[in-house]
């Protein structure tokens, strides 16, 4: 039998066989109010092998560096622009978690915003994360780890592996300041599914009622469930720490394919179904191929030398047998059928797309 090359093909939730699995409400689902947020600043990477900005290019890294060296005493004349190899201009990013304390830590993200080629090797100057409201919540520094690395040579090759230009610091940035979070005080809390869906909503009210009593939980919409809470915060953790440890039937997935068009990668669910199809797959080639021949006039012609060139094309074309889906094919008879057919990635992509145009693909076609 043949395989498809170079293509995943996940088969989500294939073995559960239409029987929805139960999960805990931790795993589904998150109580309103509990969320992390966004921080971001602009920083200086140092110690780097000539990999940093190029200075012409990028004045603005110049202006960082002269203000930095001005609060430590060292004052550089106006026109004087030092040229900085190893030093690049970075974004850096993170992300705060709930309940984060001062003094506790979090990684960090940095991206070059000039033209540094690598930023392996380098490391970054103390720089202050704004949240949205441009308050500071932590302070990043420390020594960057890339996983890619490029080298170039004087002709303009370059090799790279990865992405060179972006790295993390693990426990990168210290926390300076907390978001308070309100988790007393009200009658209700309300519980929000990561996923919308109308019966893993109503499974989750179910089960609360089922436990604290009927009418303790009240399914909103697809999303949201309202839960009667202690008002006192203490008791409300207590009360929460049971709550999400409770097992729910998950509603199923929506039948639906999706399709990364970069990496060929084709995710399919398990309730996509087929109609009755037939499908027959081919691929045509066409190569061609320029040769230059020298045309060399005769003696006392008065002609001249020319370069011609004779155009060989070839064209193949490779016939594949048809295959036939019957109603309401299944998953594995789908893959199945599309493997002994042996399609490559960019013909399977094809192949659903067009089911999906003759409506024989019950099923949401997304591309991403």
């Amino acid at each position: 039998m043949k395989r498809l090359p170079n293509l995943l093909i996940v088969l989500s939730s294939l073995f559960l066989m239409g029987v929805a699995q139960a999960e805990r409400i931790k795993d589904i689902a998150s109580v309103a109010g509990v969320r992390s947020n966004q921080l971001i600043g602009y920083g200086i990477v140092v110690g780097l092998d000539g990999t940093g900005d190029k200075t012409s290019q990028t004045p603005f890294t110049i202006q960082s560096v002269k203000s930095m060296l001005s609060k430590f005493g060292v004052t550089l004349p106006a026109n004087v622009n030092p040229q900085l190899k190893n030093v690049a201009a970075v974004s850096v990013s993170a992300t705060l978690p709930p309940f984060a304390k001062p003094g506790q830590n979090i990684d960090v993200t940095v991206s070059s915003i000039g033209n540094s080629t690598s930023l392996r090797g380098g490391a970054l100057i103390m720089t202050p994360l704004k949240g949205a409201d441009g308050e500071v919540y932590a302070i990043a520094q420390g020594n960057l780890v890339v996983g890619g690395f490029g080298v170039s040579g004087s002709d303009g090759s370059r090799l790279s592996v990865n992405v060179p230009s972006v790295g993390r610091i693990p426990n990168g940035a210290s926390i300076e300041r907390g978001v308070p979070m309100k988790m007393g005080g009200d009658r209700f809390v309300d519980l929000n599914l990561h996923r919308a869906d109308f019966t893993t909503a109503n499974n989750v009210a179910a089960e609360i009622n089922k436990l604290l009593g009927e009418g303790t939980a009240v399914p909103l919409d697809a999303a949201s469930i309202q839960v009667a809470a202690p008002v006192d915060q203490r008791q409300r953790v207590a009360f929460l720490s049971i709550l999400e440890n409770l097992e729910v039937q998950s509603g199923q997935a929506p039948a639906r394919v999706i399709i990364n068009s970069r990496t060929g990668t084709v995710v399919i669910g398990s309730n996509v179904k087929v109609d009755a199809v037939a499908v027959s797959h081919g691929s045509l080639t066409v190569t061609i191929v320029e040769r230059p021949a020298i045309s060399q006039p005769g003696a006392l012609s008065g002609g001249e030398t020319v370069v011609v060139g004779t155009t060989d094309i070839e064209v193949k074309s490779e016939g594949n047998r048809m295959f036939v889906f019957d109603p309401g094919v299944s998953l594995d008879e789908l893959v199945r059928a599309v493997n002994n057919v042996g399609t490559a990635p960019g013909d399977l992509v094809a192949i659903l797309e067009a089911l999906k145009e003759a409506g024989a693909l019950r099923a949401e076609l997304v591309v991403i």
